[in-house]
C-alpha cells in the first residue's frame, strides 16, 4: 500500500515508522523540516508510568474528570491501556528520559494528575528528545521517504474516498497519489494573537479536511495554557514546575487560584487559566508564578531550558516571582476519528491534534498530547489495511444568520486579535456574533489562495468559521469553552 503521512511531529513520525515496518511504501510530507512543529516544543513529558500505588485505572479517571464529562471512555481506555508499549518503544527507538542514580525512570506530576506518572527527558525538554530520535529513525529507514518544505494544500478525493493529496513546494503546485492518506498536521494555535504554537501551526490538515468532506468536532474546545511568559516573545513555563511546587500570586502575593478550585494552581487547566485571566484584568498587569522555594540548583538541574530562557530575558526565577500569562495552547477537537484514527471519509486517517480521537473532551489532561500521538499514530498504522467501517458522527453546528460585516480589512494579525479577543478563553454571545461576522466578510472578500502564505490564510480563516460558529452552537458553558453570562472583559495581548 502506498501511503502519505502529512506532518512530522510524533504522531506522524510514529505513524511513519509503524507503517513502513509493516511493509507499505511511506511518503513523510512536512511544510517545514523533518521535525518542525509541536512536538519539540513540549517540555512537560508523557503520562503514562504508574508507581506502586497508581494504575491505567487512575489515570483514565483522571483523563476524564479533566474532560468534564465529555471524553469518551472507550478512547480513553485505548489511551492509558497503550501507553506502556509505546513508552517503552519510544525508550527502544532511543529516548533517554531522565532516571534517578539507581536507574528508576523519574515520575513528575502535573495539575490534574492524582499521582506522579509523567516521564521527562532533559529535565523540560521532552520534546526535543523525542523528535530527535524518531527523526533519526525515520531518516535511517529507506523505506520512508521524506519530503521536506512541503505544504499540503488540498486532499484528491475520487469516488467517494481520498486518492491523494495536493501539495505545494517552491511555489509550484503538484498531486501525489496515495492508497491512504494519514493526516498529522497539529492544530491552529496560530489562530490567536499569543499562543505558544510555533509559526506555521495553521490548521492545515482540518481545513483540507472540511474542504473534502471529512466530518469535524469539538473546535469550540481551545485549551488555552495558563503559565507563558509575559515577557518577549511568548514561551511556555511548563505545569511540571507547579508540579513541583511553584505557586501563582497576585500583585499582593496572594494564592488567588483557590478562589476557584480547591487544588488551586493544580486545578485542571481551563479554570487556572480563567482565573489568572480574570485576577490579570482585575489588577491590571500580569500575575506572577514564584518559584522561589524551589531553589536555583534545583531549577536549573530540573527546569534547564526554562531557567536559561528566564535568565536571557533579565529575570532571575529563583530569586523572584516571574510573570505569566494564558495562551492559545492546544486544540482538543479536530478531524472526527474512531479508535484506529479512521475518518467518515474513506482513506483519509488522523492522528494526534489535528484529530479529535474523543480522548480529550472538553480539556486536555496534561502529559496526555505526547501520548496520544504514539498511541493512535501506531493504531493507525496498523489499521491499514483493516476494512473501512462507516464512522457515525453527531450532527454539526447549525450555522447562525449573522451578517457578513468587518470592521477592518483582513490580514492575518487582526484575525489573531479578533479571535483572541471574542473567541478565546472569556466568550460571550456578542463576542461570538462580532467575531463570525467579521470573518465572513473576510472570507467572502478573498481571493482564491496561490502562495502558502495566502493558503495558510485561507485555512486560519476557514477553521476560525468553523470555531466561532461551533462556539455559538453550544450554548453551555463546559471545560475549556467558557461562555459568561454578561460581555467578557477584552484580554490585553501581551
Amino acid at each position: 500500500m502506498n501511503v502519505v503521512v502529512v506532518g512530522s511531529g510524533i504522531a506522524g513520525l510514529i505513524a511513519a515508522l509503524h507503517a513502513a515496518e509493516a511493509g507499505h511504501g511511506v511518503t513523510l510530507l512536512t511544510k517545514g523540516a523533518i521535525g518542525d512543529g509541536c512536538t519539540g516544543y513540549a517540555q512537560g513529558g508523557v503520562a503514562g508510568v504508574y508507581g506502586t500505588d497508581d494504575s491505567a485505572e487512575q489515570h483514565a479517571a483522571d483523563t476524564l474528570s479533566a474532560g468534564a464529562g465529555l471524553a469518551d471512555a472507550e478512547a480513553v481506555d485505548v489511551l492509558v491501556q497503550g501507553a506502556a508499549a509505546r513508552i517503552a518503544e519510544l525508550i527502544a527507538r532511543g529516548v533517554a528520559f531522565d532516571r534517578d542514580a539507581d536507574g528508576r525512570l523519574l515520575l513528575g506530576r502535573e495539575a490534574a494528575h492524582s499521582h506522579a506518572r509523567i516521564v521527562h527527558a532533559g529535565g523540560d525538554a521532552t520534546g526535543a528528545a523525542i523528535s530527535r530520535a524518531l527523526v533519526a529513525a525515520a531518516r535511517r529507514d529507506a523505506r520512508v521517504a521524506v519530503l521536506e518544505h512541503a505544504m499540503l494544500v488540498d486532499l484528491i478525493v475520487a469516488d467517494g474516498a481520498v486518492r491523494g493529496i495536493r501539495l505545494l513546494r517552491d511555489g509550484a503546485a503538484a498531486d501525489l497519489e496515495a492508497d491512504a492518506v494519514i493526516l498529522a498536521t497539529g492544530g491552529a494555535g496560530c489562530l490567536y494573537a499569543h499562543t505558544t504554537n510555533p509559526e506555521g501551526t495553521t490548521g492545515d490538515g482540518i481545513a483540507a479536511a472540511i474542504r473534502a468532506g471529512a466530518a469535524v468536532a469539538d473546535l469550540e474546545f481551545v485549551q488555552f495554557h495558563p503559565t507563558v511568559l509575559a515577557v518577549g516573545s511568548p514561551f511556555l513555563i511548563s505545569e511540571a514546575v507547579r508540579g513541583e511546587g511553584a505557586t501563582l500570586v497576585d500583585d499582593t502575593g496572594r494564592r488567588f487560584v483557590f478562589d476557584s478550585h480547591p487544588d488551586g494552581e493544580l486545578a485542571p487547566r481551563d479554570i487556572v487559566s480563567r482565573a489568572i485571566a480574570r485576577q490579570a484584568a482585575a489588577q491590571g498587569s500580569p500575575v506572577h508564578l514564584d518559584a522561589t522555594t524551589l531553589g536555583a540548583t534545583r531549577l536549573a538541574r530540573r527546569f534547564p531550558t526554562i531557567d536559561r530562557v528566564t535568565r536571557e530575558r533579565g529575570l532571575d526565577w529563583s530569586a523572584h516571582p516571574i510573570p505569566v500569562t494564558p495562551a492559545a495552547h492546544y486544540l482538543m477537537g479536530g478531524v472526527q476519528t474512531d479508535l484506529d484514527g479512521r475518518t467518515t471519509l474513506p482513506g483519509l486517517l488522523a492522528v494526534g491534534e489535528v484529530a479529535r480521537t474523543g480522548v480529550h473532551g472538553a480539556n486536555r489532561l496534561a502529559s496526555n498530547s505526547l501520548l496520544e500521538g504514539a498511541v493512535f499514530g501506531a493504531r493507525a498504522a496498523a489499521a491499514l489495511t483493516a476494512p473501512w467501517i462507516e464512522l457515525r458522527v453527531a450532527a454539526p453546528p447549525q450555522p447562525t444568520t449573522a451578517p457578513a460585516t468587518a470592521d477592518a480589512p483582513f490580514d492575518r494579525v487582526a484575525l489573531q486579535r479578533l479571535m483572541w479577543e471574542h473567541v478565546g478563553l472569556l466568550r460571550d454571545t456578542d463576542g461570538l456574533d462580532v467575531a463570525l461576522a467579521a470573518v465572513r466578510a473576510w472570507g467572502a472578500a478573498a481571493t482564491p489562495p496561490v502562495t502558502a502564505q495566502e493558503h495558510e490564510d485561507a485555512n486560519l480563516l476557514l477553521l476560525a468559521e468553523a470555531t466561532a460558529s461551533a462556539a455559538l452552537a453550544r450554548v453551555d458553558p463546559i471545560g475549556a469553552h467558557y461562555r459568561e453570562p454578561e460581555p467578557a472583559p477584552l484580554l490585553e495581548t501581551v
